[in-house]
């Protein structure tokens, strides 16, 4: 799979989860501008590669709906 920046991240149910930062070893950095309010807010979020589904043109799709692969975000 050729992920780049600035790709579009969408889940299953093709809802929007954020922006390709960089691929860093086995997950997807997501930009700080996607990472939310509150105790979220400017901290940068990862999606396991295992959660994708597949590369469609610019957009990367997850195998787990939207609101799944949010829960499974890491914080460094």
């Amino acid at each position: 799979m050729d992920i780049k920046e600035h790709m579009e991240v969408i889940g299953a149910d093709g809802v929007h989860v954020g922006t390709v930062d960089k691929v860093e070893g086995g997950r997807i950095k997501l930009t700080k501008k996607d990472s939310g309010e509150g105790s979220h807010k400017g901290h940068h979020h990862f999606i396991d590669k295992g959660l994708i589904a597949g590369v469609e043109g610019n957009k990367v799709r997850l195998s787990a709906n939207a609101d799944v692969a949010v829960t499974m975000e890491q914080e460094k």
